[in-house]
């Protein structure tokens, strides 16, 4: 099975979410995506569910020289979330990995500035948030995302996702009070491999879908 777009895995797991709040588990939803790429997947969740759509802009701390190879990643000004195993193997310290930190958070603020607006973050606190983004690997910024969440005391925190690694999963459920996926295969190497379409998603398509489905927008 593979996903045709973004927008495509958005509506197969908007059913699936509309099936959760049937059961009534979830009350005062708010969907948080985790742009750019969790932006379109979200956007489809926030519509099936009519409710309302923001981001939290996570970063990922990539390894020195090989910025693609994700180690750890940072939301808001907390303290980054490492992939200790990853260091381990590929001898690397907080201190080795400090200007890349730094060079994350530059540009986790940018984002910030860029989405928001001036708008302040969305309310957490006694508010079921749903955490989205397009797919999961190794699951470092997601664990990131929803340790920054927790800190704001909500209602309920899920984290939804189209595919994610079976192994993954299990240890976000840590995390999360729940995870949502359609598929959790052994293994995700690469989220794109499961898109016909994984283009490079736009700070543009970010904030039209803001626009269209964040109630200040």
């Amino acid at each position: 099975m593979r996903f045709q777009s973004r927008a495509h895995a958005g509506q197969e797991l908007a059913v699936r979410m509309l099936e959760w709040a049937s059961s009534g588990d979830l009350a005062n939803v708010t969907v948080l995506a985790l742009p750019r790429g969790g932006v379109p997947v979200g956007a489809e969740i926030a519509r099936a569910m009519q409710v309302p759509l923001d981001v939290l802009v996570v970063r990922r701390i990539g390894v020195p020289g090989s910025p693609e190879v994700g180690i750890g990643a940072i939301a808001g000004d907390d303290p980054p979330v490492f992939d200790r195993t990853g260091m381990r193997a590929l001898d690397l310290s907080e201190d080795k990995l400090g200007p890349e930190v730094a060079r994350a958070r530059v540009e986790l603020h940018r984002r910030e500035r860029v989405y928001r607006g001036g708008r302040p973050a969305p309310e957490v606190g006694g508010h079921s948030i749903v955490v989205v983004d397009d797919g999961l690997a190794t699951g470092i910024t997601a664990r990131a995302a929803l340790r920054h969440l927790r800190r704001g005391d909500p209602l309920r925190l899920i984290l939804a996702v189209p595919v994610c690694g079976h192994g993954t999963a299990a240890a976000l459920r840590d995390e999360a009070d729940d995870v949502v996926s359609l598929y959790q295969p052994q293994q995700v190497r690469s989220v794109g491999e499961w898109y016909d379409d994984f283009h490079r998603v736009t700070d543009q398509e970010v904030l039209d879908a803001l626009s269209e489905l964040h109630p200040a927008g």
